[in-house]
């Protein structure tokens, strides 16, 4: 089968299963407060790559972990990645109006209910770590998990990347330090979907972990850089958010940096530092390497 078709056919499913999952997690639009719930629904469920949660069941599959057993870890990292978005759309953030084709959450409903949504789907995210019963794991594995989870999304993972993103706007950074920035903003979360999976086989070796760690931190600055390119070279009903962004609000970026074709050969650098990173394993860990390749080829 095709690399591009395999892919999609995995994609498919794993969508199918978080998304699943992602429904019975949330609320229903009919429990009080029905408009704080609805909204929630409608920012987790309109879509999206789903790449975080892909991850999860992706770097499972390495390690030999069931696809039931990353179920709510997979929907854990798609409520944080959720929450985020909802926040970063604010007008005191980065003040969008579009979101996935279509209206962002505090344009479809207002501004307190987008906040009170983020909050939400954060601490839910953690709920669905603590309760989930199909993991099958002891209560301290699941200690680890929220560990993980909480760091990448707290001051010193995501949030803290939001913090130096929103510092360093009109300023001009250098790789290193645009590196941090998105080994943060970007990066944790996607090396917390894979470390979670980790977690959940403690028969793996150390050497196996780190590999898959260092594999997540490449993809996801491959990720942001590729994100940066789409940003000047895409169109918004394509990526079903505002182009032109960045620069309209004068953010340093890897194209700014480093020039287009810069950019595009560090992505493929670190496409090529993802891969090596893969070799003590077999045909298990081929999703992960599909997704690798998607990164850093997507057009959204």
């Amino acid at each position: 089968m095709p690399m591009n078709e395999a892919l999609s056919d995995y994609t498919q499913q794993c969508r199918h299963r978080v998304e699943s999952s992602l429904e019975k997690i949330l609320p229903s639009s009919q429990t009080l407060p029905a408009r704080l719930h609805e909204a929630m629904r409608y920012s987790t469920l309109s879509g999206g790559k789903r790449i975080r949660p892909i991850l999860v069941y992706a770097a499972g599959q390495a390690v030999d972990v069931a696809p039931e057993r990353l179920d709510s870890p997979a929907a854990a990292v798609e409520l944080i990645h959720a929450y985020s978005l909802v926040h970063d759309d604010l007008p005191a953030m980065d003040d969008d109006d579009l979101r996935r084709n279509q209206p962002t959450c505090h344009k479809a409903y207002d501004e307190a209910t987008a906040i009170l949504v983020g909050d939400a789907l954060q601490t839910l995210a953690f709920q669905a770590l603590c309760c989930g019963n199909s993991m099958q794991t002891d209560a301290e594995t699941r200690l680890k998990m929220l560990e993980t989870l909480t760091r990448a999304s707290g001051s010193r993972g995501m949030a803290g990347g939001q913090a130096i993103d929103l510092e360093s706007v009109g300023k001009s950074l250098n790789l290193a330090e645009l590196e941090i920035l998105h080994i943060h903003k970007t990066g944790a979360l996607i090396r917390a979907a894979v470390h979670m999976a980790t977690l959940l086989n403690p028969d793996i070796g150390r050497e196996k972990i780190q590999a898959l760690d260092h594999y997540a931190k490449c993809v996801g600055l491959a990720f942001q850089i590729r994100d940066d390119i789409l940003d000047v070279e895409g169109d918004t009903e394509t990526l079903g958010k505002t182009q032109g962004k960045d620069s309209a609000q004068d953010k340093p970026t890897y194209p700014a940096l480093l020039g287009l074709s810069g950019a595009r050969e560090k992505a493929q650098d670190l496409l090529t530092d993802a891969m090596a990173c893969l070799t003590s394993f077999g045909s298990e860990a081929d999703p992960l390497r599909w997704i690798a390749e998607y990164i850093i080829g997507r057009s959204r």
